[in-house]
């Protein structure tokens, strides 16, 4: 199964945010397709630690995502996901930009994909201006807590003005369900993200007692190619 990143493909990726338990549940469900992204989420790298990563990979055999939101400290942290067998890893587009420049050129050094997440940042293409080492991914983020505010809308717009300039990945992430996968593709998106949810939890996802042997599969009809 491939670990690399097409142009020509679209994604869609599968994020786990809770516990190693979910993971030995539900990733044998997924079928093993180029399309198809696993991302060890924040929450669950910061309650399973490296193990949570190297655990993911004894499922998965194609691109992991470590979302570790680099912030500073760049190399040791890309040397960890990296050793802990993720193929990709993202920093946060709030961090300084000598931090994420440093960033993407130690992800080159390692041959891992270089992914910086927008969420926070107003301006995403002004902040990529300013980079001499560009990512290979650009994550446009909603929140989680901002999700509770009808307002707040994935910047949809934020894509094309980003394509205009840097030949770039592309993923949109933030209340995705299986229905908002096509308004994302629609929109340009390279790479859809959406989370594995709990029954009552507030946000918008995949069920974790979804059939994701089914759901999977339907998802990937939204890719269209």
């Amino acid at each position: 199964m491939s670990r690399s990143l097409s142009r020509k493909l679209r994604y869609i990726q599968i994020a786990f945010n809770h516990t190693s338990n979910e993971v030995r549940r539900i990733l044998p469900q997924i079928p093993h397709d180029p399309r198809i992204i696993i991302e060890a989420g924040t929450p669950y790298i910061k309650r399973e630690g490296a193990a949570g990563i190297r655990f993911i990979r004894r499922f998965w055999p194609g691109i992991v995502v470590a979302d570790l939101k680099v912030t500073d400290g760049a190399y040791e942290e890309v040397n960890l996901a990296n050793r802990s067998g993720a193929n990709a890893v993202t920093a946060s587009g709030t961090a300084p930009i000598e931090t994420l420049d440093f960033f993407n050129k130690t992800c080159k050094s390692f041959n891992i994909y270089s992914m910086i997440d927008m969420l926070g940042q107003e301006n995403p293409l002004k902040h990529l201006m300013r980079l001499k080492t560009k990512p290979d991914a650009i994550v446009i983020h909603k929140g989680r807590d901002e999700e509770a505010n009808p307002r707040s809308i994935i910047r949809f717009k934020d894509i094309n003005k980003i394509r205009s300039k840097f030949d770039v990945l592309v993923s949109v992430a933030g209340g995705l369900d299986q229905v908002s996968t096509r308004k994302a593709y629609f929109n340009g998106a390279d790479i859809a993200i959406l989370n594995v949810v709990k029954p009552l939890d507030k946000n918008k996802g995949i069920l974790d007692t979804t059939n994701f042997r089914i759901t999977v599969p339907s998802i990937l009809q939204e890719v269209g190619f």
